[in-house]
């Protein structure tokens, strides 16, 4: 059975990722496969130098504040991006063995329609949590993480593909839900 995780900039995918690892789960990261792969593939930092410019990378190293500057800069720039890196990870993820995958943004991305899972699982937060959970994370204003979070499905409209929902809100015990969720994809399997 494959499990697509999902929600919005800053909803604690990550979090709820580790506590799956933590009960035995291994999960497939999107973020950082695709790091690993805009690092390591050749075929993949030509693509992004043919779509960034050759100071996307200097010395071999990706420059993020160059990257982050052509997202923001036009909504047809983060498409086309996600275009070239994708498509590289979805393979990855393919052939990495793993039944669990994290995606901030599987549904805008078309990885769902890459790969097919069996579930989604949706994790909310309130937008204000999210705000103060991405400003702490990176280090940027207000204003930039609403900029990352509009420019992301509204959680709402991911709730709607999803199968499962966890509230990430900071202030509840999310062990039971965590549970909860395993035990339900655990008798679903049987």
């Amino acid at each position: 059975m494959k499990i697509a995780i999902t929600g919005g900039i800053g909803s604690g995918k990550s979090y709820i990722c580790k506590e799956l690892v933590r009960r035995g789960i291994n999960v497939y990261d999107c973020d950082e496969a695709a790091k690993r792969l805009m690092h390591t593939s050749p075929d993949l930092q030509q693509g992004l130098i043919e779509l960034v410019g050759k100071n996307v990378y200097i010395n071999k190293v990706l420059r993020k504040d160059v990257l982050s500057k052509f997202l923001l800069t036009d909504t047809k720039n983060k498409q086309a991006l996600n275009n070239l890196v994708h498509p590289a990870v979805a393979q990855d993820f393919e052939h990495s063995g793993k039944d669990w995958l994290e995606s901030a943004i599987l549904f805008e991305s078309g990885f769902y329609l890459r790969t097919h899972f069996d579930r989604v699982v949706c994790i909310t937060a309130p937008l204000e949590v999210r705000i103060a959970r991405i400003m702490a994370r990176d280090g940027i204003s207000r204003n930039q993480a609403l900029m990352w979070i509009g420019s992301q499905w509204p959680q709402e409209k991911v709730i709607e593909y999803s199968n499962f929902i966890i509230n990430n809100d900071g202030a509840s015990d999310l062990n039971p839900a965590i549970d909860t969720l395993i035990n339900k994809l655990n008798i679903l399997k049987h």
